[in-house]
């Protein structure tokens, strides 16, 4: 069976692999709105639950986490892929978050920011005040 040719394939996964940045590597994220909450959920297997950081400074929300690999002198390593050391990944918030009540939860891997929309960037109606009296329009038909 014959196989199209395909000469993006390969490119396409060339870039792919070129736009991984370490940190990115390290720590894949989804982020995703569900309702007034933006919500990102970074996986960190393997790092020492004590080890994550998440702080908040001047609306750039920055998340650290440390993994370390065991050795002993006698291991010889036939592959090695998985990444140690510290890593560190940010993301820039707008000014339509709540930063004050930013919260997260890590559990079997994966850490879980809930960043809510803050209350004066949620849509509201606006209710328009009516005053005055009925006003009535006199006037006469002509024929």
């Amino acid at each position: 069976m014959a196989r199209a040719f395909d000469p993006f394939s390969q490119v396409d996964r060339w870039f792919s692999d070129v736009a991984r940045t370490p940190a990115s590597a390290a720590m894949p994220m989804d982020l995703y709105r569900d309702g007034d909450v933006f919500v990102a959920r970074v996986d960190l297997p393997g790092v020492d639950p004590a080890s994550i950081d998440v702080d908040v400074d001047d609306r750039t929300l920055t998340v650290r986490a440390q993994r370390t690999v065991e050795t002993t002198d006698e291991q010889k390593w036939l592959v090695h892929e998985r990444p140690a050391g510290t890593f560190a990944r940010q993301l820039t918030l707008g000014y339509g978050v709540a930063l004050d009540k930013i919260g997260a939860e890590y559990r079997d891997g994966v850490l879980s920011l809930r960043i809510p929309v803050a209350e004066e960037a949620k849509p509201r109606k606006i209710a328009v005040a009516h005053s005055g009296g009925a006003t009535q329009i006199e006037g006469s038909v002509e024929s």
